[in-house]
């Protein structure tokens, strides 16, 4: 599938052409399988496949047809800091763009003026709980890395969030992110979300053993 194909306005798909011609095997499916009809996905293929451009894709159907706001959610701050920087690149002649990764609690009311806003969950957490007056507006949510819900220190923060964002946003759409899921169809199903899956990478991935200075593959 050509990235001409797609229906996002002809500003943004000349600037994203000159890095993307056509789209790669899960974001095809992902495509074709509703992600810009506003079905909640969870994208379950290897590093380096475009699980972000699938996100991307998501954020500008979103913005561009003024549904609402997105949040993308990262695990680690350097991350969140690197997805800014990334996205500014982009996008920043089309949409306003924050990042929000602060230790400071509060309602952060500032960001009501953005269209994308970058955090950790920990930080989205503490904007919910200090009641923050935009958490309406937003009909997007990208979860980066969703399989650490099951991590001990960070996985019961990231469950509560869905769980209270679910609630709170009845039509929100969301996209999980990960490449590393050990039960995608039970998280699939608890997501109420369409389950893409592929196993395309860039670069082949060889198995073997190493032993006396020698890789036996198989």
């Amino acid at each position: 599938m050509k990235l001409s194909n797609i229906k996002i306005p002809d500003k943004i798909k000349k600037r994203l052409e000159k890095d993307v011609k056509t789209l790669r095997p899960a974001q095809e499916k992902a495509v074709k399988q509703g992600l810009l009809d506003f079905k909640s996905q969870l994208i379950c293929t290897p590093t380096a496949s475009g699980k972000t451009f699938i996100a991307e894709l998501a954020a500008i159907n979103h913005i561009t047809n003024n549904k609402g706001k997105v949040i993308y959610i990262v695990p680690l701050k350097a991350l969140a800091s690197e997805k800014f920087k990334n996205f500014k690149a982009r996008y920043e002649n089309f949409f306003r763009i924050a990042l929000s990764i602060g230790d400071r609690d509060g309602a952060d009311a500032y960001l009501t003026e953005y269209d994308l806003i970058i955090c950790t969950a920990e930080k989205l957490d503490s904007l919910i709980r200090h009641h923050t007056p935009w958490l309406k507006y937003v009909s997007l949510v990208v979860i980066d890395e969703i399989h650490l819900m099951n991590d001990p220190g960070r996985g019961p923060t990231l469950e509560i969030l869905i769980t209270i964002l679910r609630e709170i946003l009845k039509n929100v759409q969301i996209i999980g992110l990960s490449a590393t899921i050990g039960n995608p169809k039970e998280l699939s199903t608890w997501l109420k979300a369409e389950l893409v899956e592929d196993d395309w990478r860039p670069v082949k991935l060889h198995k073997g053993i190493y032993l006396d200075g020698k890789i036996e593959y198989y």
